[in-house]
């Protein structure tokens, strides 16, 4: 049984989450709270394993919330009615969040992955990345990688490219390891889109940082600092040649 508590300064949206969670016998939503101060004291009372978190809660935020707690230990699904609102930075740090107004298959999806994700026990890592992802530009910001042992927190200046492997891809980093992650490569070519990222080929993303060399051809190849070579697709040449340039 997953024991929850809501917060959110909106009544109908804290009745749309409780009206969603009646129906799953493994969820019980113990409390709701209209402010971070109950909300800080509702966390002791209940020692929940997940809350729900608005972004926005009157005048403060659900960060102002997290930065208060000594240490997290419960997972967060942050509820926001603003797509662009910080939503990066939860992809980053492997938060799970829900957009308002929220759906029911979406609100079932991210409760079947708390199942899971409460066996890791990985809160206060993932909160305490998030908090930094906030507060700084996206080429300095970690990136949370989910792996064969659990989670990887990586610096997004610290890697040199990516490599796809059909459903997989392989992070190639400045101190020359590989990570192999059960993601595609159309997903990391999402997630550092403002990040000086960029898909060469159909195989390959690399960090414009770390380019030392382009040789012409037909769509000529780059070397990176790690000497590695990697081709340019025809049809992407025009593309980086521009940014590069």
């Amino acid at each position: 049984m997953i024991k929850a508590i809501i917060i959110d300064d909106e009544q109908h949206c804290i009745d749309t989450l409780q009206q969603l969670a009646k129906p799953n016998a493994d969820l019980q939503i113990l409390e709701t709270y209209n402010t971070i101060a109950d909300a800080i004291k509702g966390v002791e009372i209940h020692n929940p394993d997940l809350v729900f978190l608005d972004v926005q809660i009157n005048n403060e935020t659900g960060f102002d919330f997290l930065k208060q707690l000594n240490g997290v230990p419960f997972e967060v699904i942050f509820t926001t009615a603003f797509e662009e609102f910080a939503v990066q930075a939860f992809k980053f740090s492997a938060v799970d969040y829900l957009l308002k107004p929220i759906d029911e298959d979406d609100f079932n999806l991210a409760i079947a992955k708390v199942n899971q994700k409460l066996e890791t026990k990985d809160f206060s890592k993932k909160v305490n990345s998030l908090l930094n992802n906030i507060s700084k530009k996206d080429s300095l910001k970690k990136i949370t990688i989910p792996t064969a042992d659990g989670l990887e927190f990586l610096e997004v200046s610290d890697i040199i490219r990516c490599e796809a492997d059909v459903n997989y891809t392989t992070i190639f980093t400045i101190d020359r390891k590989k990570i192999v992650v059960s993601k595609t490569l159309k997903y990391f070519e999402t997630l550092l889109f403002n990040c000086n990222f960029f898909r060469i080929h159909n195989s390959h993303l690399i960090n414009l940082d770390y380019i030392k060399k382009y040789t012409k051809g037909k769509g000529g190849y780059v070397t990176l600092t790690d000497n590695s070579t990697i081709e340019v697709s025809t049809r992407k040449k025009d593309e980086f040649l521009k940014i590069i340039g």
